[in-house]
């Protein structure tokens, strides 16, 4: 990577480099959410810059990437990856002399290095002998490998396992609940991809065969999207349930009603009980999130009294006159209180 290519992820999110990961995670969501194709329809800036976030936060979310990236700055990925610089000493200062910027693409810099830490050959004067890699299973990032296993001596071993990738992927509720046909840009190639309906932050979706190519055998890994579903303003999580919270006035918690509540599905009738209290919730069964083996949680609907803060003349009269006439003392306990 040259020099003009290096992307402060830092900067991009807007944080410091301190950032604990939860502040990472609110300034990518906020992001996320401004810049969104689904916010944006047919605005390629906010389509790159919001590329551009889930890069940034790809990275700075996963500490072994975040640690890599504040050491090495743009030879993160490939700085990163080099347990034989433990190997010896020769190979910490031969490894400090490489100069990353005369290399094309990464294959050239690990051949070039497996032959510099090579020693000479016992059967010919300066010869070099033939090392391979085995790429270390489940290894993750779109730049490179992340980590690598022993190397195979004189054998020519091909690497037999195939590189899987991990990328982060924001949905919206909606997109989460139903299910959503996504069109994704992986470096130079554009893949479709369905997300199932009933997706949670932190699920992994598996795509198959369009993960890392493995440089010694072509072969191809699978790529696993993380979900991270964007907040709701009405719906929240509540474990598998979904949760919100509904106001009704001071005659409705009294006397009892039926209100119309939204769901996933759209509004429904909800009958409120008399005498319900502020902070007390209602179960809508079977409203709730979509589950893995078919079916919907439940929807937990709590209730808030709010009080009106302007009333007409008549609503004054009328609740003074219920003031005058009250025997309900909700404080009647407290003369009970003592120290």
């Amino acid at each position: 990577m040259a020099a003009t290519d290096f992307k402060d992820y830092y900067s991009i999110l807007g944080v410091n480099k301190t950032a604990s990961n939860e502040e990472i995670k609110q300034a990518f969501r906020k992001l996320a959410r401004k810049y969104h194709p689904d916010v944006n329809p047919g605005n390629k800036e906010a389509e790159a810059r919001f590329k551009e976030v889930s890069e940034a936060y790809e990275v700075l979310s996963d500490k072994e990437k975040r640690q890599k990236y504040d050491q090495f700055g743009q030879y993160w990925r490939q700085a990163g990856q080099t347990p034989w610089a433990s190997r010896s000493t020769k190979a910490n200062s031969d490894f400090n002399e490489v100069e990353f910027g005369k290399y094309t693409n990464f294959d050239e810099f690990i051949n070039d290095l497996l032959g510099r830490f090579n020693e000479p050959s016992s059967k010919g004067s300066g010869s070099r002998q033939s090392y391979s890699y085995r790429p270390t299973p489940g290894a993750t990032g779109f730049g490179g490998f992340d980590n690598f296993g022993d190397f195979a001596g004189f054998d020519n071993a091909t690497a037999k396992t195939a590189q899987d990738t991990e990328a982060a992927i924001s949905l919206s509720f909606g997109e989460a609940f139903n299910g959503v046909q996504k069109r994704l840009s992986l470096r130079e190639e554009t893949i479709e991809v369905r997300i199932p309906a009933g997706v949670k932050s932190g699920n992994r979706v598996r795509v198959r065969g369009k993960g890392q190519v493995n440089p010694t055998n072509q072969q191809r890994g699978d790529l696993y999207l993380k979900i991270d579903v964007l907040p709701h303003s009405f719906f929240q999580f509540d474990g598998d349930n979904l949760s919100c919270e509904v106001s009704i006035t001071p005659d409705e918690a009294v006397l009892g009603a039926s209100i119309d509540v939204p769901t996933p599905d759209g509004a429904v009738k909800v009958n409120i009980p008399a005498g319900i209290r502020s902070g007390q919730s209602l179960r809508l069964k079977g409203k709730g999130w979509r589950l893995a083996k078919d079916g919907r949680s439940d929807q937990l609907v709590k209730i808030a009294i709010a009080s009106p803060k302007e009333i007409s003349p008549q609503e004054r009269e009328y609740y003074e006159k219920i003031r005058d006439i009250r025997t309900f003392n909700p404080r009647s306990h407290l003369q009970q209180v003592k120290l």
